[in-house]
């Protein structure tokens, strides 16, 4: 009942698994009746031209060596473009900081633009407001939204904090109990 036109295949073991190959034809569902999903290749319809599947090596966007954990690929590169874009996104979030009117798309604008470099810069965009005024789909009412979203960010719980900061393996659950335990930031840090 709908059209699907992209279906991700992130997981290396599952595709070679599958014997998915460049070039198949294949069948998709809907997992938990929302996310597509290659299920399988129809292998009658090959036609001896597919390609294997070969992981890259390298990230598409640093060119910097990939490493593998478990069975997730990582870029080795801290200062890469879509490492940093991500882990801005991820701090402006619902479920971190919630900052209203900053979606991933702005976030990589911002990032790419260079009003937004690092997390301290969320809270330095102010300094820009003008600038950000004359960009296409912002005005004055939606930047001082979005300037004041982040002013009240400031009084988010600490949880939201640490679980924002993207600590590895200190997602929400952990930031909670951290939290709790530790009160504020300097006891924390000590």
């Amino acid at each position: 009942g709908s059209i699907i036109s992209k279906a991700t295949l992130h997981n290396e073991e599952y595709v070679m698994t599958k014997d998915i190959r460049k070039g198949d034809i294949v069948e998709i569902i809907k997992a938990g009746d929302v996310i597509p999903r290659v299920e399988s290749v129809l292998y009658e319809r090959r036609e001896g031209i597919e390609e294997p599947f070969i992981m890259t090596h390298t990230c598409p966007i640093c060119n910097s060596e990939l490493i593998k954990k478990e069975s997730n690929y990582y870029c080795v590169n801290d200062n890469c473009d879509a490492k940093q874009i991500e882990k801005l996104i991820h701090y402006a979030s619902r479920d971190a900081m919630n900052i209203e009117g900053l979606g991933d798309s702005i976030v990589e604008d911002f990032y790419n633009m260079g009003y937004l470099k690092s997390i301290d810069g969320f809270y330095n965009l102010k300094q820009y407001k003008n600038e950000l005024m004359l960009l296409e789909g912002f005005g004055t009412k939606s930047i001082e939204n979005l300037l004041n979203s982040i002013e009240s960010s400031k009084n988010n719980s600490l949880e939201k904090l640490l679980f924002g900061l993207g600590i590895r393996h200190v997602g929400a659950k952990g930031a909670k109990v951290l939290a709790k335990n530790f009160k504020n930031i300097a006891a924390l840090m000590n």
